[in-house]
């Protein structure tokens, strides 16, 4: 089976539905493949800082997303010894400090504002295998697998929004350099307990951070931070030890945690890398998100630069444009805003045990 479209985007993950919709709206015909068979996967990230909320409501986004569900940060907790010893509070004019919203709920927010145009069409469960490649060098299409056919797509641009292992990116044999931070990240989701205000709380443990998230229908996201490479060799020893220390710093989790949170199984570990790119595409190709610039989930940082990945690709792109797309252009206006990021969650990183110091004070 054939397709044709001025765009293929390879991945519905945020920059890739927000950017199909902005180039629809401008007349652009846009195919949206995602590999997965449904929208909006879990430990994704699901928090929105002022630049994305800015991003969503410049284009009337926004109250589509809060319709179907998000949690506003009302303060941010540092603990020690089961108690609260510091909190930090939003700025009036912002209002939060950080919104969460979970994926499928941002993705459905913004894809229904697209469904509509009848030169929109979304591929659930299609697989790139291979891209097209013209006898000029252009990128002209992609090979895909979709629900178990072979099907080929022809467009004039070809976006890669396929996230921290892109398919489109080796495909096109586009290099990244990559950088350890020293640590990995254990991931869990359980209730919270009643009463629980939407919050961030922050631990220390040893040296390594430990964070709580409240999230949308009533639950907290746990993000421990543990020694890199350290996983197969921690979850040889007892479980119950390593769980008490959470217990420890946040007493009012005792219940839920101990009914939830049950053995190593009940963690899933995230490799935690940031990279980048000096080649934000080719001919007729263009990476943006986590496929070009991965981040580490310090921050929360990484949705909201993808989501303005998208709003600047998107005003750069028309029908006039695509045949000779200058990426140069595009990488030349958010490169330096992404170095900036970068650094600043490298110094998150090292200095977050210095928020316990002299914590009496």
């Amino acid at each position: 089976m054939n397709y044709q479209a001025d765009v293929c985007i390879v991945g519905a993950g945020p920059a890739g539905a927000l950017l199909s919709y902005l180039l629809v709206k401008k007349g652009l015909s846009v195919i949206l493949i995602e590999r997965n068979a449904t929208l909006g996967q879990s430990f994704r990230g699901e928090h929105l800082n002022e630049e994305g909320e800015a991003v969503l409501k410049s284009h009337q986004l926004f109250e589509a997303v809060e319709s179907l569900g998000l949690l506003r940060m009302e303060k941010l907790e540092y603990y020690a010894d089961g108690n609260a010893f510091k909190t930090v509070f939003p700025n009036d004019s912002v209002g939060h400090l950080g919104i969460h919203v979970p994926q499928a709920n941002l993705l459905k927010g913004i894809l229904q504002k697209a469904q509509p145009f009848s030169h929109f069409t979304c591929l659930l469960h299609t697989k790139v295998t291979e891209l097209i490649e013209a006898e000029t060098g252009h990128y002209r299409g992609v090979i895909a697998i979709s629900n178990g056919t072979t099907i080929k797509i022809d467009s004039q641009l070809i976006i890669g929004a396929d996230g921290r292992y892109s398919t489109i990116r080796k495909a096109a044999h586009i290099n990244v350099q990559k950088h350890k931070h020293g640590f990995d990240l254990l991931w869990a989701k359980i209730p919270a307990p009643s009463g629980w205000e939407p919050s961030i709380k922050m631990a220390l443990i040893g040296d390594k951070q430990l964070s709580l998230f409240t999230q949308v229908g009533g639950f907290i996201q746990i993000g421990w931070n543990i020694e890199q490479g350290s996983f197969p060799q921690l979850r040889k020893q007892a479980f119950t030890p390593f769980i008490q220390q959470l217990t420890t710093q946040f007493p009012a989790l005792s219940d839920t945690v101990n009914e939830h949170i049950r053995s190593w199984k009940d963690f899933v570990l995230l490799d935690v890398f940031s990279c980048h790119s000096n080649c934000w595409g080719t001919k007729g190709l263009v990476l943006l998100g986590d496929a070009v610039h991965t981040m580490t989930p310090t921050g929360a940082f990484g949705l909201n630069s993808a989501l303005k990945d998208a709003d600047c690709l998107a005003s750069l792109l028309d029908k006039e444009s695509l045949t000779n797309f200058d990426v140069q252009k595009f990488q030349h206006m958010r490169e330096q805003a992404i170095e900036d990021v970068l650094a600043v969650q490298v110094e998150r990183e090292q200095t977050f045990s210095a928020h316990f110091v002299n914590r009496a004070s």
